[in-house]
């Protein structure tokens, strides 16, 4: 990504406030580059004390932007693009909406023929530099595939997928962290349970899962060759696993992520 880049979020919620955030604990990334817009933007005038531009106006957030990120609920991905599309240069600016179920044809069809657009789904960890965002488009060429991913790598790590799987990797990617902290929930809870306080309790298991998760990525292993190294004979682990199975741990987790991907393509 070029040092002058300019990037601006339309929508700037939750989600799109994850990303300023990462873009500006970058070391080197200097607020002047971004704008962020909001139709009520009083919450966010405290980013200017980092530089960063603060609007309600869209037209006037992308007129400067080379990469414009569309924040902004599946519902108002249509009325803001015919907003900012007199604003918008076909060889200027480059497109990435975050909502989830909206194509890049549908996309394309209230913008100027020849727009680059992508689709980009990052998590909520995006806040805190941990986000796996997973990216696709269409008729891109390999600088502007390594910009856009640049970006979103500057709060975690970015894959490029095909569209068909954008649904799935919003199931696994984004709704996936909710699964994971109610398993972490449910764990805490068994941990005061069998004797610690909840605090203690939760240091615990936020520490184990963390250290669970480094040790599949910095080994590069499968998570059940992991669990093959703490499990032996007669031991109080596999016990605990084939109860958790017997209760159907792992089916009600699968038939989860089934549930939540067959909503999202309704």
């Amino acid at each position: 990504m070029d040092n002058n880049t300019k990037i601006a979020i339309i929508g700037c919620g939750n989600l799109g406030l994850s990303i300023a955030n990462g873009l500006l604990s970058t070391e080197g990334f200097d607020g002047k580059r971004l704008i962020v817009t909001k139709r009520h933007p009083e919450s966010l005038f405290y980013l200017e004390s980092q530089g960063v531009t603060v609007l309600a106006d869209n037209k006037e957030a992308v007129k400067d932007a080379d990469f414009v990120i569309l924040g902004v609920k599946p519902y108002n991905i249509q009325p803001i693009l015919q907003e900012i599309k007199p604003f918008l240069k076909k060889d200027k600016q480059v497109i990435a909406s975050l909502a989830a179920g909206i194509t890049l044809q549908a996309i394309k069809a209230e913008l100027e023929p020849g727009t680059t657009v992508f689709r980009v789904m990052p998590n909520i960890a995006a806040d805190i530099k941990e986000s796996i965002t997973c990216i696709c488009g269409e008729g891109f060429d390999q600088k502007t595939e390594e910009a856009i991913k640049a970006i979103f790598n500057s709060v975690g790590i970015s894959i490029t997928i095909e569209e068909h799987l954008m649904e799935a990797a919003t199931v696994l990617g984004a709704c996936g962290t909710a699964f994971v902290l109610r398993f972490m929930r449910a764990m805490t809870q068994g941990g005061i349970q069998i004797g610690f306080d909840a605090k203690t309790a939760n240091k615990i298991v936020t520490q184990t899962v963390k250290g669970a998760a480094e040790l599949i990525i910095q080994k590069g292993i499968h998570p059940e060759a992991a669990i093959d190294k703490v499990t032996t004979p007669k031991g109080s682990t596999i016990k605990g696993l084939n109860e958790m199975e017997h209760h159907g741990f792992s089916s009600a987790m699968v038939r989860g992520v089934v549930a939540s991907y067959e909503d999202i393509k309704k």
